[in-house]
């Protein structure tokens, strides 16, 4: 079925309104309205979603790795507080990896880019320069995960 223009007013709801736009889009849609959906902006929509999933499970990697090179590579300055974000990253990415497990996949291809950024978070907190750390990633994507893991 081809989408026809929506009239003006439902058209604009987009950028002036999002959060009506999104109701109303799936009123129509429920209602199987289809002629009436503002295709082109759901498909984009659906699109973001799946792409702020990956960067969710990527952002936190990249935190969950600064945070472990500073527990191996600051081990006198090891907190409680340290220990409560390695868990907090690595619980969101389990649940990122729950309900979306492709992106397992995508994470593994991206351990090595998620590791230089947290490379440079970690020799710019702590003052130590870049060639104290490894040069590429010194864990596994499982120790990297696993919930007891800490480097030591």
């Amino acid at each position: 079925m081809e989408a026809k223009a929506l009239n003006a007013p439902v058209a604009q709801l987009y950028d002036e309104d999002f959060a009506v736009w999104t109701e109303e889009m799936a009123r129509l849609l429920r209602a199987g309205h289809l002629d009436e959906v503002d295709i082109e902006h759901v498909a984009e929509e659906i699109e973001d979603m799946g792409k702020s999933q990956r960067d969710e499970v990527l952002n936190r990697s990249t935190v969950l790795l600064f945070h472990l090179l500073k527990w191996k590579f600051q081990s006198e300055k090891r907190s409680g507080s340290w220990r409560a974000t390695i868990r907090t990253q690595r619980d969101e990415i389990r649940r990122g990896l729950r309900t979306s497990p492709s992106l397992r996949r995508k994470l593994r291809e991206s351990v090595a880019e998620v590791y230089q950024d947290a490379l440079k978070r970690a020799s710019d907190e702590t003052g130590l320069p870049r060639r104290a750390f490894p040069a590429e990633c010194p864990c596994t994507l499982d120790e990297i995960l696993d919930p007891e893991f800490l480097p030591e």
